[in-house]
């Protein structure tokens, strides 16, 4: 392109850059190379920190937006380009956004020349990592183009349905069959989403396995469940016709937009995401509605499990540990307390152990949390034991530390600490945990009986298997969980029952408590069984530790 005639001059180019810049997602851009002067697509301009769509001093310029660890490249190829040592420009470096996030951008171009001289750099820039708008495989357009849609339509109330629907257990078709197979899975799906599709909805390919249906048109959330089960007959129909080679289902999720007051496309994929969420989490292949108050569920949860992973991380600031006095009922005294944790911050107030200990267990903060409750336990143990020789103190496990933690050595390392004998605490396991044939189990029992260390089967009566429990486990001590002693207390079949319970307890050699004791007419009608212990609300509910002893020890 060198001695070109009747060359065209800068404000033409920068006509040109202005007719297209609507016509295109790329920014056309051309630099007077001479006059160190630069124009680009106004678009550009919206993007990056650029100052404006044209501006001299160019070189100086480029310092304002393009990524300080890459001017010395770019300075270096404009040097050659300027030397004639080359005659195209393509480079891949980065621009500064308008929050100073850098961007990757493909800047290439092509050098005129006007009397041997280079005169123009023209060009085109793409960014790098920008998504695509459209699916190869599936033939769909990508959450890109539905952004776009939807924020076409911002300043409309949008009423009608996103379904949100996703492949269940994807990955493992993947994993199985490979990437090629999942691509095929992948486009049948997408072929039995579009057959249901109506002529004025829209189907897009989200992330990984997730497809959604945009209504834009009114219906209900009804006609979109209608709309799902028809999606899943086609996938049954697929899978029928390919001979089982591979069976899936497919999971949805709804949210109807006459329901939503924020309309933005974040919210909207927010929500639908956590809609497809609920229906994953549940059984699978089938379809969740969106309830707002469960959204409202979903934050709290979320909000408390960092709130519980800050306090952990903060010297356990909010975690308490309370204690309920349990009375050995034949000698009419005070013989030990079970240590209840409580939570508080100013953020929640007080929350329920029902609410958070699931949420320890589930993160596995139980395990820290659990090893700091050993260490308060037995250290009130010790302070008790001042006052009372013989004090015990009760101490829940919850299976999560016995499988995932070394929680035997734990105990023992606190009995060490605090100079406690073994007898001074007694481990609780509840029945919905106990997985006795599991390793870590087996050797977390066999470890606490080798120690000389009591172990209490709690909530006794709320699991299965029980009698199996009793010749497995050979406790010290059997509690009966409050829920069971009501029944008891109301019906002549369930007392007998627990009575019958109280023979068995004391032919095997254990203790029997019974939890959940409120008033004096509740305690005479127990005692008739003759248990070792009582605990419940009649003697005293759960309290802090000093006012424990205020209560219980020194005023007694």
């Amino acid at each position: 392109m060198k001695d070109s005639k009747g060359l065209i001059n800068i404000e033409q180019f920068n006509d040109i850059i202005d007719i297209l810049n609507p016509c295109m997602d790329n920014y056309l851009y051309i630099m007077d190379i001479q006059n160190d002067y630069y124009s680009i697509s106004e678009s550009a301009v919206e993007r990056f920190k650029i100052p404006a769509p044209q501006f001299s001093h160019a070189n100086d310029m480029f310092h304002k937006f393009v990524h300080p660890d890459d001017i010395p490249m770019l300075s270096d190829d404009l040097d050659q380009i300027m030397s004639e040592l080359k005659e195209e420009h393509n480079l891949q470096y980065r621009w500064l956004d308008k929050n100073d996030n850098p961007i990757w951008i493909n800047c290439r171009g092509r050098v005129i020349f006007e009397e041997n001289m280079p005169k123009y750099l023209v060009g085109c820039i793409n960014e790098i990592g920008r998504t695509q708008k459209a699916d190869n495989d599936t033939g769909l357009l990508k959450e890109s183009s539905l952004q776009h849609e939807l924020e076409s339509e911002s300043s409309k109330k949008l009423s009608g349905f996103l379904l949100r629907l996703g492949i269940d257990n994807f990955k493992e078709i993947n994993e199985n069959r490979g990437i090629e197979y999942g691509d095929m899975i992948l486009k049948k799906t997408a072929e039995c989403i579009q057959a249901v599709t109506l002529p004025d909805q829209k189907t897009y390919k989200l992330i990984a396995d997730e497809f959604l249906i945009v209504d834009m048109t009114g219906r209900s959330v009804e006609k979109a469940q209608m709309q799902y089960e028809l999606i899943r007959q086609n996938i049954q129909h697929f899978i029928e016709s390919n001979s089982y080679d591979a069976f899936y289902t497919i999971s949805g999720g709804i949210i109807s937009l006459d329901d939503i007051s924020e309309q933005t496309f974040s919210n909207l994929m927010k929500l639908s995401e956590f809609a497809l969420s609920v229906a994953k989490r549940g059984q699978k292949n089938t379809c969740y509605s969106y309830v707002n108050d469960d959204y409202r569920a979903f934050l709290r949860r979320k909000s408390l499990i960092n709130t519980l992973r800050h306090s952990v991380h903060h010297n356990f600031q909010g975690f308490i540990t309370y204690y309920q006095p349990i009375m050995n009922i034949k000698e009419q005294r005070l013989t030990g307390a079970e240590t209840l944790l409580r939570f508080y911050s100013e953020e929640t107030g007080m929350v329920s152990p029902v609410e958070f200990i699931p949420l320890l267990e589930e993160t596995g903060l139980i395990i820290p949390v659990g090893k700091w409750v050993i260490s308060q336990a037995m250290s009130a143990c010790k302070e008790l034991q001042k006052t009372i020789p013989d004090f015990t103190v009760s101490i829940n496990i919850s299976y999560i530390q016995v499988l995932k933690s070394n929680v035997l050595n734990d105990i023992l390392k606190g009995l060490k600490k605090y100079h406690l004998a073994p007898t001074s605490i007694q481990i609780e396991l509840t029945e919905s945990g106990l997985l006795e044939s599991d390793k870590s189990f087996i050797n977390f029992r066999t470890g606490l009986h080798d120690n000389g260390i009591p172990l209490s089967l709690d909530d006794f009566g709320t699991g299965y298997s029980n009698f199996h429990y009793l010749n497995t486990l050979n406790p010290r001590t059997i509690k009966i969980d409050r829920s069971f002693t009501l029944k008891a207390l109301d019906n002549d079949y369930d007392y007998n029952l627990l009575h019958h319970m109280a023979d068995i307890t004391r032919d095997i050699n254990s203790k029997l408590c019974i939890e959940g004791i409120e008033t004096l007419q509740e305690l005479n009608k127990i005692c008739r069984m003759e248990p070792d212990y009582i605990q419940g609300y009649y003697f005293g509910k759960p309290c802090p530790l000093d006012q424990f002893i205020e209560d219980f020890v020194t005023n007694k």
